[in-house]
C-alpha cells in the first residue's frame, strides 16, 4: 500500500499521536488563537461601544445558527469514520468519505450562505435587532467556506494530524483580526453609523475563513494524494448513497446538538431584548455588555473542544476494534485533564471578575463584573460537557447529547422568562438561566456515559485533586487583588487595575502549578503523553 507522507513524516509516524499529543498541538493553535482573537475582540468591543457590540454579537449569533446546523457535525463525523476505516485498512473507502462529504457540503453551505445574503432584514427583525441586518449580509459567505472547511479538518483530524486544523484555526483568526479590526477603525473615523461599522467589523469573518480554506487546501493537495490500490487489497468502497447515508447517521445528531445550543443563543438574543426593551430604553446597551462577558465566558470551552477533537479519533478507533477498556482509560483520561485545565480557568474568571471587565472593558455597564462572576461558574460546566459529548459522539452514541442539549435549552429559556421579566434582576437572568442550563446538560450527559463506557466515570478521580488545587489558587487570586485594593487603593484607574489583575494572575498561576504538582493532579505518565513531557516532568521531579 502506498504510504501518505506528512513532510518528512510517514502517515504510519503521524497515526503515533495519541489523543493528548493531539490536544497539545491544538491547544497551542488554540492559545495562539485566543490570544489574537482578544487583540480582535476586545478593541472591537471598546470600539462599537455596548450597543454596537451587541449588534455584532445580535448578528452572530444569526450566522451561527446556520454555521451550527451545517458544520457542526462534520469534522467530528468524518474523523470518526476515516479513524474507523484506517483502524481496518481501508483507505479506499477513506477516499469515498471525503468526497462525498465535500460535494454534499458544498451543496448545503451554498443554500445557507444565499439565505443569509437575500433574507437579511428578515432575520434581523425575527431577534428584535434591524440594526443588525447589514452585519447579517456582510458574514453571509462565510457558512459556505466553513462548510469547506470542516470537510478538510474532518479529514486531516481522522488520520490523527491536528496539526493543519491548529495552523488553519490560526490564519482564520489572524485574517479576521486584520481586515476586521482594520477596516471598523478606519469606517469608525470616518464617522460612519454603528451599525455599518459592525458589519465590516464581521466581514472579517467571512475573509479569515478564505484564508484558512486555502491554506488547508494546499496542504491536503502537498501531502495527501489519492491512494491507489496495492496488489492483492480487496478494499471496495461503499456506494456513493450508502456513504452518503453513513456519513449523514453521524453527522445529523451531532449538527442537531450543537444547533440546539445555536438555537438557544438566537432565541436568547430575542428573549433578552424583547423582555428588556418593555422597561428600559438601555437593552441594546445591557445586551452589549452581557455579550462581552459572554466573549470571556467561552474561553475555556474553546479551550477545551482541543482535547474534544483530540479523543474523538482515539476512541472511535478503540471502539472499531472492540477495546471497551481502552476507550473507558482515555475518556477517563481526558475528563481529568480536562478538569485540571477547565477548573482554574473558570474560578479566575469568577474570583477575577471585576478586574477583569475593568480591564479589558473599561467604561462599560456596571453590570459586567457580576454576569461575568455567574457565567465564569457556568463555564467550568460547559468546558465539561464539550469534552463528554466528544465522548458520546465517538462512541457512537450522537443521539444522547441532542436530548441532554433540548433539556438543557427548555431550562433556560423558562428561567429567561421567569427573571428576565423583573426589573431587579433584568440581565443577571440571562446569566443565571445559562448556568442552569449547562448544570442540567453536564448531569445529563455524565450519566448517558455509562451507556457509552460501559460504566461511570470515576468523579473523585476526575475532581478531587483538581478541585483542592484550584480552591487554593482561587483564595490566592482573589486575596492578592484584595490585597491590592487595601494597599494601593480601592477604586483604581485603568492602569493601576491591570496591575492588580497581572499581580493576581500571576500569583495563581504560580500556586496553581505547584498544587498539581503536590497533589499529583497531573502525573508524570500523563506527562509522556505530550511533546517533551518527560524531560518537564524531570525537571519538576514529578512522580
Amino acid at each position: 500500500m502506498a504510504c501518505i507522507t506528512y513532510g518528512g513524516d510517514t502517515l504510519a509516524d503521524a497515526k503515533k499521536q495519541n489523543f493528548l499529543h493531539g490536544a497539545v498541538i491544538l491547544t497551542a493553535g488554540l492559545v495562539i488563537i485566543k490570544l489574537l482573537g482578544a487583540i480582535y475582540k476586545i478593541p472591537l468591543g471598546n470600539i462599537l461601544g455596548d450597543e454596537g457590540y451587541g449588534i455584532f454579537l445580535a448578528a452572530y449569533n444569526v450566522y451561527n445558527v446556520f454555521y451550527t446546523v451545517s458544520t457542526a457535525g462534520v469534522p467530528v463525523a468524518l474523523s470518526t469514520l476515516i479513524a474507523a476505516a484506517d483502524a481496518n485498512h481501508r483507505p479506499m473507502q477513506i477516499r469515498r468519505y471525503y468526497r462525498v462529504a465535500l460535494i454534499f457540503f458544498f451543496v448545503v453551505g451554498t443554500i445557507c450562505s444565499l439565505i443569509l445574503f437575500l433574507f437579511p432584514n428578515e432575520l434581523a427583525a425575527m431577534i428584535h435587532h434591524v440594526e443588525a441586518a447589514q452585519s447579517i449580509w456582510a458574514i453571509s459567505p462565510g457558512v459556505l467556506l466553513c462548510c469547506l472547511l470542516a470537510v478538510y479538518r474532518g479529514y486531516m483530524q481522522g488520520h490523527s494530524n491536528m496539526i493543519p486544523t491548529a495552523v488553519s484555526q490560526v490564519l482564520e483568526v489572524l485574517f479576521k483580526l486584520i481586515v476586521g479590526l482594520g477596516l471598523v477603525v478606519v469606517f469608525t473615523k470616518m464617522g460612519k453609523s454603528t451599525p455599518l461599522c459592525s458589519a465590516v467589523a464581521i466581514s472579517g469573518v467571512a475573509v479569515g475563513s478564505l484564508a484558512a480554506l486555502i491554506y488547508i487546501m494546499m496542504y491536503k493537495r502537498k501531502h495527501y494524494g489519492d491512494v491507489p490500490l496495492a496488489a492483492g487489497d480487496t478494499d471496495i468502497p461503499d456506494d456513493y448513497g450508502k456513504t452518503l447515508k453513513t456519513l449523514l447517521v453521524i453527522v445529523i445528531p451531532i449538527s442537531l446538538t450543537a444547533s440546539v445550543q445555536s438555537v438557544i443563543n438566537l432565541v436568547d438574543t430575542a428573549q433578552v431584548m424583547g423582555v428588556l426593551e418593555t422597561y428600559t430604553k438601555d437593552a441594546g446597551v445591557l445586551f452589549g455588555v452581557y455579550g462581552k462577558a459572554q466573549t470571556l465566558y467561552n474561553l475555556p470551552p474553546v479551550m477545551m473542544s482541543a482535547m474534544a477533537v483530540s479523543v474523538v479519533p482515539a476512541i472511535s478507533a478503540q471502539t472499531a476494534l472492540k477495546n471497551v477498556e481502552g476507550a473507558r482509560d482515555t475518556a477517563e483520561n481526558a475528563l481529568r485533564i480536562s478538569a485540571v485545565l477547565a477548573l482554574p480557568m473558570a474560578v479566575g474568571l469568577a474570583a477575577l471578575c471585576e478586574p477583569i471587565m475593568g480591564t479589558l472593558y473599561w467604561g462599560s455597564a456596571i453590570q459586567g463584573p457580576t454576569l461575568l462572576m455567574i457565567l465564569g461558574v457556568a463555564s467550568l460546566f460547559l468546558s465539561m460537557v464539550t469534552v463528554m459529548t466528544g465522548i458520546l459522539q465517538a462512541g457512537g452514541k450522537e443521539r444522547l447529547p441532542v436530548i441532554a442539549a433540548v433539556v438543557g435549552g427548555v431550562v433556560k429559556i423558562l428561567i429567561n422568562r421567569m427573571l428576565l421579566a423583573k426589573p431587579e434582576i433584568n440581565i443577571y437572568g440571562a446569566a443565571i438561566s445559562t448556568l442552569c442550563c449547562f448544570f442540567v446538560i453536564f448531569v445529563m450527559d455524565f450519566l448517558f456515559l455509562k451507556s457509552s463506557l460501559g460504566a461511570y466515570p470515576r468523579l473523585r478521580k476526575i475532581f478531587f485533586r483538581p478541585l483542592i488545587s484550584t480552591a487554593v489558587m482561587g483564595v490566592c487570586a482573589f486575596g492578592v487583588y484584595q490585597l491590592c485594593r487595601l494597599v494601593l487603593g480601592a477604586v483604581p484607574g485603568r492602569m493601576l487595575m491591570a496591575m492588580y489583575l497581572a499581580a493576581s494572575i500571576i500569583v495563581a498561576v504560580i500556586v496553581y502549578l505547584v498544587m498539581v504538582i503536590v497533589t499529583r493532579s497531573i502525573t508524570a505518565e500523563d506527562m509522556k503523553l505530550v511533546p517533551g513531557g518527560e524531560k518537564i516532568a524531570k525537571i519538576l521531579k514529578m512522580s
